[in-house]
């Protein structure tokens, strides 16, 4: 059984990480980039928040989620007693800013999977949670959108990953996609207190099409993205 390392060894080694990532040019989106988004927050975290890529004030400030998105997202994690640094570490599927926020290619991807993929293995979260469509697709592999993938969790490569709308979705004024956030990060504290009671990769209301479903039962074993 392989031990640990401590929360400073990862530290570490996420910073060494972050600095190669820092001078990366694997992709056309180097070109573009005012700072690389590398990720922030505990290397002994619970949760590990996964978008898509930086935005504007992401790519200038060189942090995830800071601007109206981030406010958001900083408030939920408060109503389950969590914060940002502590407990918490933030990164996205892209560490630079896609042009016009479109979403990434392929391409950019595959030359990007390796970090997020050692972020995961550093960090070991017990619960990742995927913000929107583009992330919770492509981490779960399925078409099935997040209206109908959130409100569980997912066995998935060890832990339990929970899909949830962007925060974005809820700042264009649907009070329902809020209210929906709030269940899920909900689920989330369960999932990180021990709470929750899992039976199968079953959803909690609507069903979901087949796909979805053995995405879900077959991620506890492989991380699809990474192969």
């Amino acid at each position: 059984m392989t031990t640990k390392a401590s929360p400073s060894k990862r530290a570490a080694q996420l910073q060494v990480l972050a600095a190669k990532a820092a001078t990366c040019t694997a992709c056309e989106l180097a070109a573009g980039r005012t700072n690389v988004v590398f990720g922030s927050g505990d290397p002994d975290a619970d949760l590990m928040i996964v978008g898509e890529g930086p935005g504007q004030n992401e790519d200038e400030q060189g942090l995830p989620f800071v601007g109206r998105s981030g406010q958001l997202l900083d408030q939920l994690l408060e109503e389950i007693d969590l914060r940002r640094h502590d407990n918490v570490y933030i990164g996205n599927v892209v560490k630079c800013r896609p042009p016009g926020n479109r979403d990434p290619r392929p391409t950019e991807i595959d030359a990007c999977k390796d970090y997020l993929r050692e972020q995961l293995r550093l960090v070991d979260p017990k619960v990742v949670v995927t913000l929107g469509n583009f992330s919770s697709k492509l981490l779960l592999r399925t078409e099935t959108g997040i209206t109908r993938l959130r409100g569980q969790a997912y066995e998935w490569w060890g832990r339990f990953l929970v899909p949830t709308f962007h925060p974005a979705a809820a700042l264009r004024g649907r009070a329902s996609v809020l209210a929906d956030m709030r269940v899920d990060f909900q689920l989330v504290a369960d999932v990180i207190a021990g709470r929750l009671v899992y039976d199968a990769p079953e959803p909690v209301a609507a069903p979901l099409p087949r796909e979805a479903v053995e995405a879900a039962a077959a991620a506890h074993d492989q991380l699809g993205l990474f192969g």
